[in-house]
């Protein structure tokens, strides 16, 4: 089976082009990323190592509050009301991943899931209260309970984050360095963690292409969102961690596994980059879903309906679309009411209007746009990749609690959860101090000029809509691309090769998964087959040189 279901190397650049290092310095313990993955791993790992000893360096690609927490709206789930229990929330999560999740991951998320929720409560994050002074919990797609905290009605991500820069801060064990892209990591002669690259924009001591010396990284960069012309993500979200970890020798899993949001605020047929999220959240106070004839279409679909999990509501709106001829649906939240919306969802209230849009008095254009990668790094339940000292947390990793889709208000819990995890292992995992071996991986940049070709060819033959001949294209299309060489080493063109490089990796494993499963649809293999495909893609680079195995596994919605 596994040779069955193997692709061909294909061939990239094995490190990205860069000047020699300018500047260097030192940190037991690099932590790149600042959502709330990474700043939980910096804060718990202050904690853990041994004090006025080890030092930690936080790296972030541009401000401690620009990644994508900041712009989770609905919330963090977690078995914290009357009458939840882990194993509800378990089984919720299992039934979503169509049966592509790791039974112990989720296990591991559920059971410490509270725990962790009280633990940011404590660290001093305001999430929102009944007027009898209970936590106030909500739901949302794919759960059969109330069990998402908010916080600012619909501004979580932002609450958390504020809370755990408030804590970074008043840490000096912590340092910063903003503005700061991550370009490779520094291998040891046992391809351990040496060290990594930076390239920050600044000015003064650390300015341009640096290097710190490490004895260990956590990887928490985020997703890969920009792969695609419209993405809740944010500009930041390239991919950067994911592509850097192969390169280093890590392996990617599940990247086939791309989640597009059912309900991303529709803003006409040439807008591209970041689109406005209507969270799911919206649904579960009960607004619901219609066509241009006003037909509830949801109905009949799924026993939750328009709380269906998302990939089905996805779906559910693309195929009426298709079959409609339109650009979009239309969400119905008017019978919420003002006072509800403005108390409840004051930040996507003003989005919306923003937009030209009162969703109190109108309907809400929808249409799925790519949301979250539920692959990534391949790691154990304790955050450890391939790579001997690097550790992945967040959406930047695949530790198999999100399967072929995510539970709505998983992901935040993710990062909350595993960084705990990795601070719990890592300071007796410390590697020693060692000299980065000379790289003999082939250097290479692709230029930063074919961003929107890849983008959009990712967008219309890799997107909610797969087919053989689609993907076959696009695997052309970006084969061309990567041949483009830059013209000059810079951002642009270092953000676009990693672009193009998981790019490429997704599409080998869309074109390879002939099945539809979760997240995953393609429209020439419309069922389900565990029989051929349950299990995993796995890709792995040498040098440039990519290759794709599958794993076979259990389906783990069926145990």
């Amino acid at each position: 089976m596994e040779q069955q279901h193997t692709r061909a190397v294909r061939r990239l650049p094995g490190r990205l082009t860069a000047p020699d290092p300018g500047w260097t310095t030192t940190a037991d313990v690099v932590v790149i990323g600042s959502g709330i993955a990474g700043l939980t791993a910096a804060l718990r790992l202050r904690d853990a190592l041994p004090p006025g000893g080890e030092k930690i360096l936080v790296v972030t690609k541009d401000v401690l509050a620009a990644g994508s927490t900041q712009w989770a709206q609905g919330g963090i789930a977690a078995a914290l009301g009357p009458g939840d229990t882990p194993e509800q929330h378990e089984l919720d999560t299992l039934v979503a991943g169509a049966g592509a999740c790791d039974l112990d991951a989720v296990r591991v998320l559920v059971r410490e899931g509270p725990d962790a929720v009280r633990e940011l409560i404590a660290l001093g994050t305001n999430f929102d209260h009944s007027a009898d002074g209970e936590l106030s919990l909500t739901r949302e797609g794919g759960h059969h309970r109330d069990r998402i905290a908010h916080a600012g009605g619909d501004a979580t991500g932002a609450e958390i984050q504020r809370a755990l820069i408030a804590a970074v801060e008043a840490a000096p064990e912590i340092e910063v360095i903003q503005h700061a892209l991550a370009v490779d990591l520094l291998l040891a002669e046992d391809g351990g963690v040496a060290g990594v690259t930076l390239h920050v924009i600044g000015v003064g001591v650390r300015d341009g292409v640096g290097a710190v010396r490490c004895r260990a990284v956590v990887l928490a960069s985020g997703g890969l969102g920009q792969v695609f012309s419209q993405t809740t993500n944010p500009a930041v979200s390239t991919g950067d961690g994911m592509a850097l970890a192969l390169r280093a020798g890590a392996t990617l899993r599940d990247l086939e596994f791309v989640q597009f949001h059912p309900t991303v605020m529709y803003l006409g047929p040439d807008s591209r980059g970041q689109q406005p999220l209507i969270s799911e959240a919206v649904r579960g106070e009960g607004a619901f879903l219609v066509d241009f004839e006003g037909n509830r279409f949801m109905q009949g679909v799924h026993e939750l309906a328009d709380l269906a999990p998302r990939d089905v509501v996805a779906k559910a709106i693309m195929r009426r679309m298709i079959e409609t001829g339109q650009p979009h649906m239309w969400l119905d939240a008017r019978h919420l009411g003002a006072e509800f919306w403005e108390r409840r969802f004051p930040t996507i209230l003003a989005t919306a209007r923003s937009h030209g849009v009162d969703p109190v008095t109108q309907l809400i254009p929808v249409a799925p746009a790519c949301h979250y990668a539920s692959g990534g790094v391949r790691t154990d339940l304790w955050g450890r990749s391939d790579v001997p000292g690097l550790y992945a947390t967040g959406e930047v990793a695949c530790s198999g609690v999100h399967g072929a889709n995510r539970l709505a208000s998983n992901s935040l819990l993710e990062g909350l959860v595993f960084s705990r995890r990795i601070a719990g292992v890592l300071p007796g995992e410390l590697r020693p101090w060692a000299e980065p071996a000379t790289d003999t991986r082939t250097a290479g940049l692709v230029s930063g000029a074919v961003r929107r070709d890849l983008q959009e060819t990712m967008s219309s033959e890799v997107g909610v809509l797969r087919t053989a001949a689609g993907l076959s294209d696009a695997l052309a299309a970006l084969d061309k691309l990567a041949g483009v060489p830059a013209e000059a080493v810079d951002l642009e063109s270092w953000e676009t090769t990693n672009l193009v490089t998981i790019s490429t990796a997704l599409a080998d494993a869309a074109a390879l998964r002939e099945e539809t499963r979760g997240s995953h649809w393609r429209e020439d293999f419309p069922d389900r087959d565990d029989e051929q495909f349950a299990g995993h893609f796995d890709v792995v680079m040498r040098d440039g040189a990519t290759e794709l195995v599958f794993v076979p596994s259990a389906a783990t919605d069926q145990l």
